[in-house]
């Protein structure tokens, strides 16, 4: 059988070289497309591989429709909406994520990035600590958990809003449970956001929530930008002076945030969360290991379909 790694990105040598050691241990074959820069060479690729490794590259129901032979495709990381389910689905092709795997690398960054706004974008003039801040997580996940011992690190007073985690669990980590979101967002000056973008969360997250924030509240997207309502962003920036708001997904208005706003605002030049050689490796690893196993055993505790 056939495993192709498809990525416009390429993964670090050491985690290719780790992908193959898995695969051809198994007695599969591994072959690689990597910057590639015309779709058409994907489709060609793809054509007769039995399993899919991808980063951020699309597989679109076009790709799903030259795979003729594909039975699983693994995206290298937590998010998954570069991945067409339904065309996945539609052919009977096991979709996955490698959760956890960059969850400590996304986590860092989400503090990093406080750091970076409580310290005037490292402008001169006097700025301010985290220690003794309450910093709240919207959604306790894997990036959520660990973002919350970090900041309890710094010494701050962590808060966490999750529907899904029992109170009991947050609890255990030394975490206050907020009932309710807007009870997060009017508590604490930091709010670290870990939410996916689905039907339910695109655009949730605007006026009405950012508006009860504490004053001089920063808002920490290391999520995805479509959670965001841009336009009603603006409006609470331009109506609360003290906002700020730190992404690591440029919205699609950033030139006018930025315009606008200054150092208030800031934005990746590209998602970076993930980008550090660890998460790299760990991601890619995972995947090598998840696909072994659903050919070998039909493993498919990380479908996402």
């Amino acid at each position: 059988m056939k495993i192709l790694v498809a990525t416009d990105k390429p993964f670090a040598k050491v985690a290719v070289d780790g992908i193959r050691k898995i695969v051809e241990a198994a007695g599969y074959e591994l072959a690689l497309l990597e910057k590639y820069t015309d779709v058409n060479d994907f489709y060609i690729a793809v054509a007769d591989a039995d399993a899919l490794i991808v980063r951020s590259d699309k597989v679109t129901k076009e790709v799903v429709d030259a795979a003729k032979n594909l039975k699983i495709v693994v995206r290298a990381g937590a998010g998954y909406d570069n991945l067409d389910l339904a065309a996945c689905t539609a052919r009977g092709i096991v979709a996955m994520n490698t959760p956890g795997q960059n969850s400590n690398a996304v986590a860092e960054l989400a503090l990093g990035m406080m750091v970076y706004m409580a310290r005037n974008t490292f402008q001169s003039g006097t700025g301010a600590e985290l220690k003794g801040k309450k910093v709240g997580i919207h959604a306790y996940g894997n990036v959520g958990r660990l973002v919350a011992g970090i900041a309890k690190g710094f010494g701050m007073e962590v808060y966490a809003f999750d529907p899904f985690v029992t109170k009991e669990a947050i609890e255990k980590d030394g975490v206050k449970v907020c009932a309710t979101v807007e009870e997060l967002y009017s508590t604490c000056h930091y709010v670290s956001l870990h939410i996916p973008a689905n039907d339910k969360t695109k655009k949730s997250i605007g006026y009405d929530l950012l508006s009860k924030m504490p004053k001089g509240g920063c808002l920490v997207n290391t999520a995805r930008k479509e959670v965001i309502h841009e336009e009603e962003l603006l409006k609470v920036l331009e109506e609360r002076t003290d906002l700020k708001y730190v992404t690591d997904i440029a919205a699609d208005n950033q030139a006018v945030l930025n315009e606008k706003f200054g150092t208030r605002v800031f934005a990746t030049p590209k998602k970076m969360g993930a980008e550090t050689a660890e998460a790299n490796i760990n991601a890619g690893l995972a995947s090598a290991n998840q696909i072994v196993k659903f050919l070998q055993a039909g493993d498919k505790t990380f479908q996402v379909n």
